[in-house]
Parts: structure tokens; C-alpha cells; sequence
């Protein structure tokens, strides 16, 4: 996916290596022991229809280069480019397609199967964005079959149109179906590929981790995985799209259209970028008569989706689905819109450092010191102003939750690993992802000599347990206990990597409720240089 390994030697030739899967032979690439097909077609669709199996072919199709990648009605651009490095790709409505990695293309090998979601809220993204997805370490080093999914997203994944006819019935949740129709796939192939049908643990970042909530309650999926990671996909505040609100958006598109109940096949039509803007106006109109941000986003049908897991009670069909779920200290920082003062935060005086402390928290000042204090001894108390609440203390709350409802286990974690970058950067959101992929090796900014190698041994190994065993503690970790209704229990991956338990009740109490993403509603002060860390959109 990316230049990093210039000794790399590719092998393809017509006969090698081909996998025979139920609709028809595919040949990918042979790297470095390792196969790799890529841009496989899971499903088809029409717009605003649910996906179906690819039809059978005959002959052999190439697997060798990504396929297409949802359209996006807004690209991000990252701020921390240098920290994340972004792969922007060829955008088609035609997008339903899988990469797979995998050592062994045996029936007999029986490896666990990893399924990567990727991130971007439900509105963009694709399997290949980060570098941090290329799974070909993982599936070197954990002897795992690694899988990353594309699938529909925004308008065209998410819009509403139930109201206008039943062949419209779960246009609202067309992304999450087509993610479904992915795991029937790899429920039919991917024990040609070395994988285990019977193993298979679906895991995603942000967005992503917030389809794997989803996932975890809709009861259709029972028996397609066994295992789920939740990765800063949880967000205290975060709020079911119901019925209601839904469809409400979804006239207001119709509407923007042009359209009529009577007309409204046209918007199977209509080119991408009209729908994209008229989704936009929608949008904004809606946000401004609920005095919120309204997202297109997986609808609560009861029927299909039952909801996040964070508002209602958790599906008998995966409750015996064990879970990892966890954050990283600053994701996209406590106080996101604020710039508090030029140069690096561990630069800053104590005068200056106070001083930002009480404009930002006021009256819970003296509170939040105190409770940073207690809970990271070993953090510079600057560090209070970056600590995120919105993950961080979502992702405690559902671990306990399973535990109160009788769930399989849950294992909490935290990543706190400070960057060097710009004398010390807190750990941003997707900041451990290239560490559970086993990819911390190759990300220049970031590396830290001996850190990052130890951490990444440490991260993917408990990511790997988890996917072959159900239980993440591995040798060289210090004891992790699964989350019990009394304990919180919760293992920090930094520099020293340690469990700990309540380390932060305190300090979640002491911090005031910032919305979603834990923005703060003042303005930013100045445009000066911050020290804190890289704006990364979700």
C-alpha cells in the first residue's frame, strides 16, 4: 500500500497464487511469504438497495490492486499528516470491496480471522486510508488472517427513505447491511484463504468502533463473529438516530431534490455531488431546529438495529460476545478549540500553565489538579488540559455495563503513549492503531527507540490473544482482569504499561461535560503554535 520496504520481492504469475472462492477463482500477490488479495468484490448494489452476492464468473479474476472506496461528500484533511499518514483513493458508489492478508491459502490452516472497520464516522474513510491498516504485519507476526472491509457511507449509506416505500425499508442502515453481507463472505471464503469461520473478530477505530457497537446489536449477525474491539468508537452524550429524526432528514434531502413521493426513484439517479450537497443543506437545517449536529448515521429500527449498546440494554443474540473496548488519553483533546499559548506544553512555566488551567475549568480548577494528580502521578499536571472525557469515559461505562448485564467479558484499556514529536505530544486519536497493527516501526514522527518496538510487541500480542482466545493477557504483560460491576479494571499501554483500577473515576467527575467529541464552546484565543497535539477528524 505504501513504500516502506524496499526489499520486498513480489511474485504473480497467471496460476499463483489462485484461491477458488464459492463464486469463482481470484489471483492476488505472493510478498515476502505472505498472500495478499486485494480489492476483492464481497456484494453489488443498486443505490438505495441492499447489497447481494456477486454473481459467479467464470475464469480467474485479478485481486492485485484496492478496489474503489465510498464516495465521500467531504474529504478531511488531516492536520497531522506527519503523525498519520493518509492514502486517498479512486471514490465510486461501486464500492463493496475486501482485502485479505494471509499466510497460509490451505482449508486446513484454521487462523483466526481479523476484520478491520475503518474509521471516518460514518461519512468517510475506507480500509485503506491510514498506513496504519496495512494488515501485513499483523498477519506476519500474530499468524492471523487479516481482512479490512469498504463499504457505503453518508447519503447513499445512511439516508432514510424508509417512508417512501418498503423497497426502501433499511436504506438507513444500508452501510451497516453491507458490513453484514461482508461477513456472510467471509463466513463462505475465508477458509480458503487459512482463515476460521469459527473464529472471527470484528474490531474498528472511532467510526469504525462505532459500527462495532452497532454490530454487537443487531441480531442478524449472531454467529458471523465471535469476538469485537471497540476503538474510541463510544462518545458519552451520543445520541440514538431514531425513526423521527431520520426521516425528518431524509424529506428535507427529497425535498432540497426536487422530489415528490411520486418522483422519488429519480434519486436512484440523481449524479453523487447533487445528493452530497442536498444532504449537506439537509444537514444544516436540521442542526439548526434541534440546536445540534444531526449526522447520517445508523438507524434504530428495532428491527435490524436496536440501538447503541451505550443507550440500551445489550442483545441476548451477543452477549456472550467477549469484548475489548478502550481510548486514547487525548483523542481529540478535553478543550478542542482552544489554543492556549505558543511553543511546546512541557516548555510552558507554571505560571502560564496554571493560568490555562483556571481559564479553561474556572471553578473546578483546584478540583481537576487534583483529581490529574491521583490519577497519572506520572504526567506533567499540563496534561490535564488535554485529557479527553468523551471516549474515555464512554468506553469505561460500557465495559461496566456488560459486566452489570452478564455479558462475556469486557477488558478496558487506555493508549497514553506521549509523542516526541514537537518536545511531547499527547496521544492523539488513532494514535494506537499503528500499534495493535504492529506497523509503530515504520512511523518516523512518532518512533521512540525501544518504546515503540515493546509497546507494539505488547499491543498486538493482547489484540491477537484476544482474537485466538478471548482473553488478551499474554506473557510480558502485567495481569489484566476483565472488568467486573466493583473493579475498574483498566490496563494504560505508555512507556511503562500498568493495570490499574478507579485510576480516573475522580478525574472524569472533576471534568465538565464537552459534547461529543469533547469540544469546548470558547473560542480559540489565538493562532498560535499549541502544544498539545494534531487535530484529527473522526
Amino acid at each position: 500500500m505504501y513504500p516502506r520496504k524496499l526489499t520486498r520481492s513480489v511474485i504473480s504469475n497467471p496460476d499463483f497464487p489462485v484461491v477458488c472462492t464459492a463464486r469463482g477463482k481470484i489471483r492476488g500477490l505472493y510478498e515476502e511469504d505472505m498472500y495478499i488479495f486485494r480489492g476483492i468484490q464481497y456484494a453489488e448494489a443498486e443505490r438505495f438497495h441492499e447489497a447481494k452476492p456477486v454473481k459467479p464468473w467464470e475464469g480467474t479474476k485479478e485481486a492485485i490492486i484496492y478496489g474503489p472506496v465510498s464516495p465521500e461528500i467531504h474529504t478531511p484533511i488531516a492536520h497531522d499528516e506527519y503523525n498519520v499518514p493518509h492514502y486517498h483513493y479512486v471514490q465510486d458508489e461501486e464500492c463493496l470491496y475486501l482485502n485479505v492478508w494471509t499466510k497460509h491459502i490451505e482449508k486446513e490452516a484454521k487462523r483466526p480471522v481479523m476484520v478491520w472497520i475503518h474509521g471516518g464516522g460514518y461519512a468517510t474513510g475506507s480500509s485503506i486510508e491510514l498506513y496504519a491498516y496495512d494488515g501485513h504485519e499483523l498477519a506476519d507476526y500474530a499468524d492471523v488472517v487479516v481482512v479490512s472491509v469498504n463499504h457505503r457511507l453518508n447519503v447513499i449509506g445512511y439516508l432514510d427513505l424508509s417512508a417512501y416505500g418498503e423497497e426502501y425499508r433499511y436504506s438507513g442502515n444500508l452501510g451497516q447491511k453491507d458490513l453484514v453481507e461482508a461477513l456472510r463472505w467471509i463466513q463462505e471464503n475465508i477458509e480458503a484463504f487459512g482463515g476460521d469461520p469459527g473464529n472471527v473478530t470484528i474490531m474498528g477505530q472511532s467510526g469504525g468502533g462505532g459500527k462495532v457497537n452497532c454490530l454487537l446489536q443487531t441480531p442478524c449477525t449472531k454467529g458471523l463473529f465471535h469476538r469485537a474491539v471497540i476503538q474510541s468508537g463510544l462518545f458519552i452524550g451520543e445520541k440514538d438516530m431514531l425513526p423521527a429524526l431520520s426521516g425528518k432528514l431524509a424529506a428535507k434531502v427529497v425535498s432540497e431534490l426536487g422530489l415528490t413521493a411520486e418522483t422519488i426513484h429519480q434519486i436512484e439517479k440523481i449524479p453523487y455531488y447533487k445528493l452530497a450537497r442536498a444532504a449537506q443543506k439537509a444537514q444544516r437545517a436540521i442542526a439548526e431546529e434541534e440546536h445540534s449536529f444531526v449526522m447520517l448515521a445508523p438507524v434504530k429500527d428495532d428491527d435490524f438495529f436496536m440501538g447503541s449498546g451505550l443507550n440500551n440494554p445489550f442483545i441476548e443474540e451477543h452477549k456472550d460476545t467477549p469484548v475489548m473496548v478502550g481510548s486514547v488519553f487525548g483523542e481529540f483533546d478535553q478543550n478542542y478549540n482552544a489554543v492556549y499559548a505558543p511553543g511546546s506544553k512541557n516548555a510552558w512555566s507554571e505560571e502560564l500553565v496554571m493560568k490555562l488551567i483556571r481559564e479553561v475549568y474556572g471553578e473546578r480548577a483546584d478540583r481537576v489538579i487534583a483529581a490529574m494528580k491521583k490519577a497519572y502521578p506520572e504526567r506533567k499536571i499540563v496534561d490535564c488540559l488535554y485529557v479527553n472525557k468523551a471516549t474515555r469515559a464512554a468506553s469505561r461505562d460500557y465495559a461496566r455495563k456488560r459486566a452489570a448485564e452478564g455479558c462475556a467479558p469486557a477488558w478496558n484499556w487506555m493508549f497514553n503513549l506521549e509523542c516526541p514529536l514537537n518536545s511531547g505530544t499527547i496521544p492523539w486519536h488513532n494514535a494506537e492503531e499503528a500499534y495493535m497493527f504492529h506497523n509503530a516501526n515504520y512511523l518516523e514522527a512518532s518512533y521512540i527507540p525501544g518504546v515503540s518496538e515493546q509497546l507494539q510487541e505488547q499491543m498486538t500480542g493482547a489484540w491477537a490473544a484476544f482474537a485466538k482466545t478471548g482473553d488478551p493477557n499474554i506473557a510480558g504483560n502485567p495481569v489484566w482482569p476483565a472488568v467486573s460491576v466493583d473493579n475498574g479494571s483498566c490496563i494504560l499501554f505508555d512507556r511503562e504499561t500498568t493495570v490499574r483500577y478507579h485510576h480516573d473515576d475522580e478525574l472524569m467527575d472533576a471534568l465538565p461535560n464537552r459534547g461529543v467529541m469533547g469540544r469546548n464552546d470558547r473560542k480559540p484565543v489565538s493562532d498560535s503554535t499549541f502544544g498539545g497535539g494534531p487535530r484529527q477528524s473522526i
